[in-house]
């Protein structure tokens, strides 16, 4: 499957050599460009299947970009592509809408398989970063106190279930398949879950939920 993907990095000389390494790989690199003010109507008019996006870049950052085209209903999948390891970067960008977190030193090949993965609907972070992602959700379980009313109460078993696959990084095909319903119900619940836990995003309600412990499986790495 050919896959369009949306480049937004200000390093001129990165994007070229990255377009190229795509291509070569089989992928269309639809548009590479150096800032996201445009990201908006390129979204619109190329109709990409990802966005690989910049963590550091002048004017409007990567997590700036990000919440701009989440906050403007742009749904289709993002990935943060930076040399950043830290955490807060890490888990600010799961928090705020990516569904992959991706380093620039990633091979190629790695690199190809981890957009076919978040374009399918898993959550990706590069392999390196998982013992950092493990820390920070330890880290934040370890902070939650027991007695603090949880938004996880109001969810239906039905709604934790899916939850939880959400958690492992299953698109909502691969959960309607798993629990042996539509794709037209699990939307209505993720909706729902959503709602509920007061976020705007599948991955932001994956990560609560990892910190949760709701998931069976690791996010996938």
């Amino acid at each position: 499957m050919s896959l369009r993907v949306l480049l937004i990095d200000d390093h001129t000389l990165f994007r070229v050599g990255l377009e190229g390494l795509l291509s070569s790989r089989g992928i269309e690199v639809v548009a590479s460009v150096n800032s996201g003010q445009e990201s908006l109507s390129l979204v619109a008019e190329m109709k990409p299947d990802v966005i690989l996006l910049d963590m550091r870049m002048p004017g409007i950052d990567g997590l700036g970009v990000l919440r701009l085209l989440r906050d403007n209903n742009i749904e289709l999948p993002i990935a943060m592509l930076t040399t950043s390891s830290e955490e807060s970067d890490l888990v600010e960008s799961l928090r705020a809408g990516a569904q992959g977190y991706l380093l620039k030193d990633m091979e190629p090949d790695d690199l190809v398989l981890a957009l076919r993965d978040i374009v399918a609907g898993k959550t990706v972070v590069a392999p390196d970063l998982a013992p950092i992602l493990a820390k920070a959700v330890q880290g934040k379980t370890d902070d939650t106190s027991e007695s603090e009313a949880s938004p996880f109460d109001d969810l239906t078993p039905r709604e934790t279930e899916i939850l939880g696959l959400l958690a492992e990084g299953q698109s909502n095909k691969a959960i309607a398949r798993n629990l042996g319903i539509s794709d037209g119900t699990v939307k209505l619940h993720v909706k729902a879950i959503l709602r509920k836990l007061g976020v705007h995003s599948r991955v932001e309600a994956a990560v609560m939920a990892v910190e949760k412990g709701l998931q069976r499986n690791p996010i996938s790495s």
